[in-house]
């Protein structure tokens, strides 16, 4: 080494670890052999063998092909549309763990066959207008809301967003118990407050039999945590039992004014149990409870039971006690209030064998006294989503609360999740080990390119060094001999693998390929797993609302193909709710055999092959919505979300995917990229729209509309341009709203069954069209409305 102080023309050196070296670098572009990355040159003061830059080199390398397999992943999969603007009071309202549950409420003439609200046909036939006083404007088909836009309304009806309180923003919202007191219900439920991170009990109401819902507040707050509120009346006082095990302690509380404020009234049993209900049965009251701290108990398999001849105790334990203690599995954890039907007592039970809040399970108590207990399993009534993680309760559900209305009828409120226990960890060490493996694959590359001069250069300088005390005699043998072996290996295989690979060979060639799209492949689940969520495509609310709509598409028996794979895909979205196919020729498929599908499916055979019948009033539409969707096309459950969103904030217009601008005198018609030329449309097909079924269908069967449908028929083209001008005649306000899709792919295009292959004479006909109905209305009322004007740039 130099000496300290002395002054040279040499440039200073580094001393990093045990090398002591000088860096002089050089950038420069080798094309010559097919790299982008830039290296340095070295002089080196001492040790040939351990090149600093050669590693700064390598880490620039690695730097750009990283960026440049990430921007590739961003360019190809990131959304297009703006994200919603930072609202703190969401911030900790998440799909992971626990911010997906949400709640869901049921009805049905008794509480073995529960149907979920956008299932329930006529509300008369579950609320009395004399018992309810509800008004009249409800004597819909479906159970609706003004709010909604639509109908039906659809599960679930609350949510974490659902909880408003600027002081308790929720993070976490399950275990919820239905209350009814007057016209009036309400659910108490536990809430997570997202700062503190404690539950707390809150409360929503509704004066509309459910169809909404407001967020009154908190109506208990207690230093410890707060869950499963099961709430009840004895001698006209309303009360709370809600679990506290935290404290240690069973503890009752007493509405001082419903149903906001709570006083403590006394503690039922000092004992830490968990999801405690009380029920009514055989002349005594019981308590049905888990306690986990019992010496012995397996968590989540563990029921006991108290018994009292008042609500108030003193309480006794029952002899059989612990009634169940066993297998997480067996239902022994309670999942929502016992309810008492034809005169038998029946429990609700978690499964939590799999995961913690796997599902529910019924039982029918046979026999419970004082001394003995014995009940068998019974099946829930409820259908199960085929939708998996598309449903709000598709893959978790934990609790049910039903409870008799006063008309005799059944309503019941099941809290639910769409996101597996422990999805943030699996993805984490997902995302962690791909990008381990993408750093494997960037070195691999980097060896072949001979970017990679010296791979672990330390392998050398550990080897260097003076001895001068007993530690690092004790080091040497021990560690650094280790750790030099390993790297000189790994330095002799590297050498090995540049020295067979040839750059200009078609092995080499086809190695570089292989690597870029493995490393494509892992950044993909990389950020997937980082950032993407749990893979759910998710529906989109309104006002705090969701609905549902139907799907119709047309076709007959040589497009069967398309039209299995298409109701495969689409069944699966969460908004859909059933699919109408318009069969127009050949024999029928049958919906209950021939189709993988997770909603209804039923097949309308029309003994006329018109493209009218698209639009025909159909009376097994039970939804105000109608998504009308080739069956050629194939798109993202997220894209028909996004456009039932639009389309519910403006039901009487034609929301689609597929925008056109028709003007001229006389108007011509194009495709869409003269629409993008001239930055504006004034038409959506309805090969894939959204559209009013009662407003729309209407006016294409009416009288004023009988020309244009034979013109129709005449020319087997043109349904969707004169529904535009139908739409568009009988209003002065705008009508039609363009959304543009993240990627949609036309499978007509792989088979010779398509409709319209000769583009020509296609665009011909569609033009006469045109010409045709703006003679029969008079002018020509399409309006043009410009591309990028909504705020969310959905249209851009």
């Amino acid at each position: 080494m130099g000496e300290k102080g002395s002054k040279t023309n040499r440039p200073r050196a580094l001393s990093i670890g045990c090398c002591d070296m000088t860096v002089k670098c050089r950038f420069r572009w080798n094309w010559d052999h097919a790299t982008v990355c830039s290296y340095c040159r070295q002089e080196q003061m001492q040790s040939p063998s351990c090149p600093l830059s050669a590693a700064f080199s390598y880490f620039l390398c690695s730097f750009l092909l990283f960026s440049m397999l990430g921007m590739m992943y961003a360019w190809l999969t990131f959304s297009p549309f703006n994200q919603p603007a930072f609202d703190p009071m969401e911030l900790s309202c998440q799909p992971d763990n626990e911010g997906s549950w949400s709640i869901g409420i049921f009805f049905g003439d008794n509480p073995l066959a529960l149907q979920p609200i956008e299932r329930v046909t006529f509300l008369l036939h579950y609320f009395s207008l004399r018992q309810w006083h509800l008004p009249m404007k409800i004597k819909k088909a479906n159970i609706s809301n003004d709010k909604s836009s639509a109908w039906p309304v659809a599960n679930p009806i609350l949510t974490c967003a659902s909880v408003t309180d600027a002081s308790h923003p929720s993070a976490f919202v399950a275990d919820p118990f239905l209350f009814i007191q007057g016209s009036r219900i309400y659910i108490f439920f536990e809430t997570k407050n997202a700062l503190t991170k404690q539950g707390d009990i809150g409360v929503a109401e509704s004066s509309d039999g459910g169809a909404s819902w407001r967020y009154l507040g908190i109506a208990l707050d207690e230093e410890w945590h707060l869950s499963f509120p099961y709430v009840f009346t004895f001698n006209g006082q309303v009360y709370m039992m809600p679990e506290g095990s935290e404290k240690g302690d069973l503890r009752l509380y007493r509405a001082s004014n419903f149903p906001l404020e709570w006083t403590f009234e006394r503690v039922l049993i000092k004992r830490p149990l968990v999801d405690a209900v009380m029920v009514q049965y055989n002349g005594d009251f019981w308590i049905l409870a888990s306690d986990f701290h019992r010496f012995g108990a397996q968590k989540n398999g563990e029921l006991e039971a108290w018994f009292s001849s008042s609500p108030f105790g003193p309480w006794k334990q029952h002899k059989g006690n612990p009634l169940h203690n066993g297998d997480p599995g067996s239902g022994a954890r309670n999942g929502g209030r016992p309810f008492v039907f034809n005169g038998e007592l029946y429990r609700v039970g978690q499964d939590c064998a799999k995961t913690y809040g796997h599902k529910i399970r019924l039982f029918h108590v046979k026999n419970l006294t004082r001394s003995k207990f014995h009940e068998v399993e019974v099946p829930l009534g409820s259908q199960e989503s085929k939708k998996g993680r598309n449903a709000w309760n598709g893959l978790r559900n934990h609790h049910l609360d039903a409870l008799k209305l006063p008309s005799g009828d059944w309503i019941a409120v099941m809290d639910g999740d769409r996101v597996p226990s422990g999805d943030i960890n699996t993805r984490f060490l997902l995302g962690t080990a791909s990008l381990l493996g993408l750093v494997l694959i960037i070195l691999l590359v980097g060896i072949i390119l001979g970017v990679v001069r010296c791979v672990f250069p330390l392998s050398k300088c550990l080897s260097m060094g003076k001895r001068h005390d007993s530690q690092s005699v004790w080091v040497q043998p021990q560690v650094t001999s280790t750790v030099n072996r390993v790297l000189s290996r790994l330095n002799r295989g590297s050498s090995a693998i540049k020295g067979r690979v040839k750059l200009n060979s078609f092995a080499g060639i086809s190695l570089l390929v292989i690597c870029f799209a493995l490393g494509l492949v892992l950044v993909c689940i990389g950020v997937q797993s980082f950032f993407g969520g749990n893979g759910a495509e998710e529906p989109y609310p309104i006002e705090g609302q969701y609905s549902q709509f139907t799907m119709l598409t047309m076709t007959y028996d040589a497009r069967l193909w398309n039209l299995k794979m298409y109701i495969k895909h689409y069944s699966r979205c969460a908004s859909v709710r059933e699919i109408i196919v318009v069969w127009n020729k050949g024999e029928a498929p049958n919906p209950e055999t021939d189709f993988d599908s997770a909603v209804p499916v039923h097949i309308r055979v029309e003994e006329k092959n018109s493209l009218n019948n698209r639009f025909k009033p159909d009376p097994q539409i039970k939804t105000r919505a109608v998504f009308e969707l080739d069956d050629d096309i194939l798109m993202t459950c997220d894209d028909l979300e996004r456009a039932f969103k639009a389309w519910r904030k403006h039901p009487e217009r034609i929301v689609g995917f597929y925008p056109r601008l028709n003007d001229g005198s006389p108007p011509k018609y194009r495709n869409e990229r003269y629409a993008r030329a001239k930055n504006g449309y004034n038409m959506i097909l309805t090969g894939a729209a959204f559209v009013d079924s009662e407003l729309a269908f209407s006016k294409y069967w009416s009288e004023d509309t009988d020309q244009g449908r034979a013109l129709v028929d005449e020319l087997f083209n043109c349904e969707d341009i004169l529904l535009n001008f139908v739409m568009a005649n009988s209003t002065t306000d705008r009508v039609v709203e363009y959304i543009h899709p993240a990627w949609a792919i036309d499978t007509s295009k792989l088979s010779s069954s398509a409709l319209s292959r000769d583009t020509k004479v296609h665009y011909m006909k569609r033009t006469s069209c045109l010409r045709k109905f703006s003679e029969l209305y008079r002018g020509f009322p399409l309006k043009k409305w410009e591309f990028g004007s909504r705020t969310d740039l959905w249209d851009f």
